[in-house]
């Protein structure tokens, strides 16, 4: 039937379905070329006075709302390179050296700490402002939102009154083998839970990175991510994350609440940075100073569950009375290699 409605189409008609027909079949793989056309025409529609280079590790949902008020407010087009902290550090370090990057947005300010040689200094204008505890003396780097860690435990299965409530009570036989936490290679979240545990017990790497490592019982999560999921569906009864990530996923109704350690803890927040050699400076003290400011603090504390940096801020009832230590953020970037080669030894001894 098809090849006598086809017989009777004029040529010009064949010529025609022969295109359309060729226009479908590449259609996807058209798709990836259209994106790249595109990107490449908003970039040189707009001059270089204009522009902005921005490698983030925040995940899109907390990067993009941020970046297109910047946009709209200043009329600055954004080049966003997303990914892993690591990953994006080092593509940051690379890009500099070539002169094709601005600005770090994302990542805890250990690593910004740690990579210092990487960053310009930059004093925002609303520096006044900001909570002076984890600033960066010569201004280096500039903090964004504070991430206090906390406990969380599974509501259907553990009774408020059995919950751990200060670090020392995670070492309880109990709970041996039922702590969700991710691998410190791939969670810089899980590093500073470490180092924190370190500082609040008094104990020395050597000592307390074993005897939790033994704690665990051997179950180590890839990802940070995936610690909430294994709370809530009873894989895990008790877990440590992220204030911010708690409030999240309970606010999607998983089964899980949420402890602020008695004993304290701490509340390191990430960070922006210009990073050296910036073809656009100028822009990118612009961006810095945004991402600071009132508006933008008050919408990642009311939209991504983020403590704002600034004082005159006020946090809303959702968050609760925590206790902050002031966590030594020097000592952190130094015993990293120290901590990583310790857990690494644990890993390699198991059967």
């Amino acid at each position: 039937m098809y090849e006598k409605v086809i017989r009777h189409l004029h040529k010009p008609a064949i010529a025609l379905l022969t295109a359309v027909v060729t226009l479908l079949l590449s259609a996807c793989a058209q798709s990836t070329r259209d994106k790249s056309i595109e990107y490449i025409s908003q970039k040189y529609a707009v001059p270089e006075d204009n522009q902005l280079i921005v490698y983030t590790s925040h995940k899109e949902e907390v990067y993009l709302p941020i970046i297109r008020e910047f946009e709209s407010r200043t009329g600055i087009w954004v080049d966003v390179h997303a990914g892993g902290t690591t990953e994006m550090m080092r593509q940051a370090r690379e890009a500099s050296e070539n002169g094709e990057c601005d600005i770090m947005f994302g990542g805890g300010i250990e690593s910004f700490e740690a990579q210092k040689d990487l960053f310009m200094p930059y004093k925002v204008e609303s520096s006044e402002a900001l909570d002076r505890t984890y600033a960066a003396f010569d201004n280096s780097w500039t903090v964004f939102t504070e991430l206090p860690i906390v406990f969380i435990y599974n509501k259907k299965l553990v009774r408020p009154s059995e919950v751990p409530r200060k670090w020392s009570d995670l070492f309880d036989e109990k709970w041996k083998g039922q702590i969700a936490f991710a691998d410190i290679k791939n969670s810089g979240t899980s590093y500073t839970i470490l180092f924190t545990m370190e500082q609040i017990l008094g104990e020395e790497s050597k000592e307390l990175v074993p005897r939790f490592y033994e704690q665990l019982g051997g179950n180590i999560l890839d990802s940070s991510g995936e610690v909430i999921p294994d709370v809530s569906d009873g894989t895990f009864l008790i877990g440590i994350t992220l204030e911010e990530t708690a409030k999240k996923y309970m606010a999607l109704g998983y089964d899980i609440a949420l402890i602020y350690p008695e004993d304290g803890t701490s509340a390191i927040p990430d960070g922006c940075a210009m990073v050296k050699n910036a073809p656009h400076s100028y822009n990118a003290g612009k961006f810095i100073d945004f991402v600071v400011g009132y508006d933008t603090q008050k919408y990642a504390m009311e939209n991504f569950y983020r403590r704002p940096v600034r004082k005159d801020v006020e946090l809303t009832k959702d968050f609760g009375e925590a206790s902050f230590i002031r966590l030594d953020i020097k000592e952190s970037a130094a015993k990293e290699e120290e901590v990583f080669k310790i857990w690494n030894e644990l890993e390699g001894g198991e059967d």
